[in-house]
């Protein structure tokens, strides 16, 4: 187990650890001692290399494991620094198979309990030229990814994908995220080209751009979707257009815009080289609206081997396709959009609403930095989209700034897709940032069943100006 901050001794363990052959799992400093104990149990962890800061989370089961502080000395715990006096060559005992197990990577979490992804010594290293392809990256570069170490976007662009490209790697490690400073260091660095996923560029966009003279080539996101209206004000001001990716912890970048293709509006790309992509129905029909799959004959590179079962076996992934999970659109030139999670997509009226879409029109309403919309429990209409929202510092949680929004929602959306419920509130995600909308939507649909209003919650027929001469169906008593 691995749990590093972006300091030297975590590239000098990844690397040390591939030499040895033993098997990482990147960890995620934001862990409880619980979560902790589970993950070193599933992931039946022997050793573990953690910063001195974090090693009184470590209990239990932990104990039978070698334990090796990085930083400052921790009772009962080896000493990183100790490596300092071992021998500078190594002599492996044996070749290192392209199939052996590299990494196990717990997934985010966002609609079930994390799973354990097995990827090998050729899923990521070799798999991640696909990565290095979207980004365009070329030797020389340097390469600034935002991304915490223990997540697979980390290995991605902070380790794989540079070094294919023989680009330098530049980590700013923040304690706490904050805008500014990071712009400033891309200055000072003269980075040359910047990953960084929809939540960080939301909170750059922020600041005055204007006034960060930037050396970027080319700058891309991953991880979710990113607002059009994000990437507008960024080509505005550098001059640059935010190049999309996508993939998951289970692959390498499988779809995206390379550099020197043209960027589709609201699309996330096509499929890569070394991919080939379906989009299949339930009943596994191709159809050009359902699950985003990737076809395994041939076996794409950077597929992961499967996942680690809790027996300790690995379910490999077989037959002819890896379903991802992710529904999506495809137009005639094979430019992808993203709709949702096949769990998050929802029906309201028999229409079918994607939150992605909703958000992003949301977003462009000027007090709102973030937002998720899913689906409140309706008597008549199966569901209306409640959004849940959060807002810009200066922004106040006021009525006055709920009938705003609903303006603006009645401006840019159809009647169909009218988010008819907001709710002024933190969002709970993932200890990689990811929303868990499922979360709101169970919390939701308590609410409902309770006949309960929650706190800062805003109804469009609180508004009666709202409904001049409208009739609102499926409005709740």
């Amino acid at each position: 187990m691995l749990m590093l901050g972006n300091v030297p001794a975590l590239w000098e363990t990844i690397l040390g650890a591939m030499k040895v052959g033993a098997v990482i799992t990147p960890t995620t400093t934001l862990l409880t001692s619980g979560e902790l104990e589970e993950r070193i149990r599933r992931g039946a962890i022997r050793h573990i290399v953690a910063d001195s800061e974090y090693a009184g989370r470590f209990a239990g089961e932990s104990r039978e494991c070698t334990q090796i502080a990085v930083g400052s000395s921790v009772s009962g715990w080896h000493s990183y620094d100790e490596s300092n006096g071992a021998a500078t060559r190594f002599e492996p005992d044996g070749p290192t198979s392209v199939n052996d197990p590299l990494q196990l990577y717990f997934t985010s979490g966002t609609t079930s309990k994390p799973k354990l992804v097995v990827h090998s010594h050729t899923t990521y290293p070799v798999g991640h030229l696909s990565t290095m392809y979207w980004i365009g990256l070329r030797p020389g570069d340097i390469h600034c990814n935002v991304s915490a170490p223990g997540w697979a976007k980390h290995a991605w662009s902070c380790v794989f994908a540079p070094w294919n490209a023989e680009a330098t790697v530049f980590a700013a490690n923040q304690s706490r995220f904050n805008a500014k400073s990071l712009l400033v260091a891309l200055v000072r660095a003269k980075v040359t080209t910047f990953c960084a996923p929809p939540t960080v560029w939301r909170m750059l966009v922020l600041e005055d751009l204007s006034g960060f003279k930037t050396n970027f080539r080319e700058i891309v996101s991953a991880g979710e979707p990113l607002n059009p209206e994000i990437i507008a004000h960024v080509k505005r001001v550098w001059g640059l257009t935010i190049r999309e990716g996508y993939g998951q912890t289970e692959t390498t970048a499988l779809a995206g815009c390379p550099s020197g293709v043209p960027v589709r509006a609201g699309s996330m790309g096509k499929a890569l080289p070394g991919y080939r992509t379906a989009i299949l129905d339930p009943s596994n029909h191709e159809t050009t609206e359902g699950e985003l799959c990737v076809l395994l004959d041939p076996r794409p590179t950077g597929v992961m081997t499967g996942y680690q079962l809790e027996d300790g076996t690995t379910d490999r992934v077989q037959g002819p396709f890896y379903r991802t999970g992710d529904v999506v659109s495809k137009d005639e030139e094979g430019y992808l959009t993203f709709i949702g999670r096949a769990d998050d997509v929802f029906k309201s009226s028999d229409y079918r609403l994607s939150p992605f879409e909703l958000e992003s029109a949301l977003i462009e309403h000027p007090d709102i930095v973030e937002c998720a919309v899913v689906p409140s429990p309706d008597p008549l209409r199966l569901a209306i989209p409640k959004a849940f929202i959060v807002l810009k510092p200066e922004a106040s949680a006021t009525r006055e700034t709920a009938v705003s929004i609903f303006q603006h929602v009645r401006r840019v959306l159809a009647p169909y897709k009218r988010v008819r419920v907001i709710q002024f509130s933190e969002l709970p995600k993932t200890v990689s940032g990811k929303i868990r909308r499922v979360e709101l939507r169970n919390m939701e649909a308590v609410n409902v069943r309770s006949g309960e209003r929650a706190p800062l919650e805003f109804r469009e027929e609180d508004f009666p100006e709202l409904k001049a001469g409208e009739v609102s169906l499926g409005a709740r008593p």
